[in-house]
C-alpha cells in the first residue's frame, strides 16, 4: 500500500520516517525514543547523508530537515535529480515502485532484551537511504512535495495527515522547552 502523495512535482522533495520508534525490525532491533538526539545535535542536518541503498558511492541529494518526534525519525529531503542515480530513484519513488527508508548508524548504547532482540538506546546516525526493503517496515516515504507544496491526491489521507500533524505538534512542543 502506498502512503504518499503523487503528482507532477519534479523538484525531488520528499518526507517520511527513516525510523519508527518501538517497532521490532527485521534485523531484530528496536529503536527507543531519544536514540538519535545526541547524534542529531552533534552532526546537524548537513552531517547526515542521503544515499541510495546504503552505498556511500551513491549520494542522492541532501537532507533538509531531520528530527525526532513522538513517532520516530522524521526526515525531509531533496533528491538532486540532475544526478543520474537520483533522477532514476525519483522516478521509482514517484511511480510508487520504491518507498522504503533506512538508516545507517553505529551503536553507542544498547542492551539485549530477554527474548534476544537488541534495544537501541543511543546511535550515531550517519546516513539515511532510500531502499527497496527497509529493515523497519514502517520506515517509509509519506509524501512527495512540489515547489508549491503537495501535489496530487493522497492515497491514504488519514495516515499522512495524522503523521504530518503529529510532526508539527511535536516540533511545537520541543520549541516550548
Amino acid at each position: 500500500m502506498t502512503n504518499f502523495l503523487t503528482g507532477d512535482g519534479d523538484d525531488g522533495r520528499f518526507e517520511g520516517y527513516a525510523s519508527v520508534f518501538n517497532v521490532l525490525d527485521n534485523g531484530n532491533d528496536l529503536v527507543l525514543p531519544g536514540a538519535f538526539r545526541n547524534s542529531l545535535r552533534d552532526r546537524g542536518t548537513t552531517g547526515i547523508k542521503l544515499l541510495w541503498q546504503h552505498d556511500p558511492r551513491e549520494p542522492l541529494g541532501v537532507i533538509e530537515e531531520i528530527a525526532e518526534d513522538h513517532h520516530g525519525l522524521f526526515v525531509r529531503g531533496r533528491m538532486l535529480t540532475r544526478i543520474r542515480r537520483a533522477d532514476e530513484a525519483w522516478g521509482l519513488v514517484k511511480s510508487g515502485a520504491l518507498d522504503g527508508l533506512s538508516i545507517g548508524f553505529h551503536t553507542r548504547k544498547s542492551h539485549r532484551h530477554a527474548d534476544g532482540h537488541r534495544i537501541l538506546q543511543e546511535v550515531d546516525l550517519w546516513e539515511v537511504s532510500l531502499v527497496t526493503f527497509p529493515m523497519n517496515d514502517k520506515a517509509r516515504i509519506l509524501s512527495l512535495k512540489g515547489e508549491e507544496g503537495p501535489s496530487g491526491q493522497c492515497a491514504c489521507p488519514e495516515q499522512a495527515g495524522l503523521l504530518a500533524a503529529m510532526h508539527h505538534l511535536s516540533k511545537l512542543m520541543t520549541q516550548e522547552r
